[in-house]
């Protein structure tokens, strides 16, 4: 098992690492006779551009990138944030020995931000895969030939692997220990570590619905003015009226401005205040799906299933109540 990190370790990606170092770090002798051995292999020198060491952290070992072909698997934990944020360019070494590492038939694997290194390298060409969701967009606009999908939590193309950012990481390193050694011994090392072993739905119950991207078209006082009064029926003719403009200018208006069609915007609305409701009140499911405009409780269901892959119980469960 090999790990590529930047040498320099911001505190995100700290966390992301030491992941796979928790999960197949330490020998579990009464769990498998054989474990992991794992390596941390570094990418060199740190870039002489100025930018700042995170944390003050530094990671250093012994194994570097020409210890990538060989491994059963590599992992790649993160990329640094300027190369996702501002464009950086990731180092071709590092490139280069992920592309040797795949053609002697090492497992990839990508946490976080980690997947536009596996993307660089074209090992995601025509295969789905995920990031944080707060990266799919940029991932799939720098690699269109990567089918991006946002919604989950991990996912294992065979061998190819990707998961979502921070706490996702846990799940696919606790889903490469069951199809290597079986659900008992996954199950097991999942109670060790204090977590389930494994989550009901993927990412899209993290994602943040409440608030559209940008609102630079001016439509803002339509926006508020649909999400008062979420638990009354309203059309997209009803938005555009109230925004003077047409059904189609509206309707192209609104796209520009949320990204979304307005009847996905005033769903995501809907599905954002019974979120709201199920963490922060006692009300029975009914009435959040009255109050959020979902309608019946089956159809609140339905939504919530569709939309975030969970039931609103174990949306509730998931995050219990909290101050509103």
């Amino acid at each position: 098992m090999a790990v590529i990190e930047d040498v320099r370790v911001l505190s995100w990606d700290l966390y992301e690492l030491s992941i796979p170092c928790t999960v197949f770090g330490k020998p579990q002798p009464d769990l498998a006779d054989t474990w992991y051995d794992l390596r941390l292999c570094g990418g060199g020198d740190p870039p002489e551009d100025g930018t700042p060491a995170g944390a003050g952290i530094a990671l250093r070992t012994p194994y570097g990138l020409a210890d990538l072909v060989g491994a059963d698997t590599v992992v790649v934990p993160s990329v640094p944030d300027s190369c996702v944020e501002d464009g950086r360019p990731l180092p071709r070494a590092l490139i280069e020995a992920l592309r040797d590492a795949s053609d002697a038939g090492a497992r990839m694997v990508s946490l976080c931000t980690g997947a536009f290194a596996l993307a660089e390298a074209g090992l995601l060409d025509g295969r789905r895969a995920t990031a944080h969701w707060m990266h799919t967009a940029q991932l799939a606009e720098r690699y269109p030939k990567v089918q991006v999908d946002d919604s989950v939590l991990y996912v294992d193309d065979g061998d190819v692997l990707t998961s979502a950012g921070l706490s996702a990481g846990l799940d696919l390193c606790l889903h490469l220990v069951r199809r290597d050694l079986g659900a008992h011994v996954a199950n097991q090392l999942a109670r060790r570590m204090v977590v389930p072993a494994h989550r009901t739905g993927g990412q899209a119950q993290f994602i943040d619905l409440s608030v559209p991207p940008s609102d630079d078209q001016g439509l803002g006082h339509v926006l508020d003015w649909a999400r008062a009064r979420l638990d009354q029926p309203l059309t997209v003719e009803d938005l555009a009226r109230r925004a003077a403009m047409s059904r189609r200018t509206f309707y192209r208006r609104i796209r520009a401005a949320t990204g979304t069609t307005p009847l996905q915007w005033l769903l995501n609305q809907r599905l954002a205040r019974a979120q709201g409701l199920l963490e922060s009140t006692d009300l029975p499911v009914e009435k959040v799906g009255e109050l959020s405009g979902l309608g019946t409780a089956n159809n609140l269901r339905h939504h919530f299933l569709k939309q975030l892959g969970v039931s609103p119980a174990d949306y509730r469960r998931a995050f219990p109540r909290t101050t509103p």
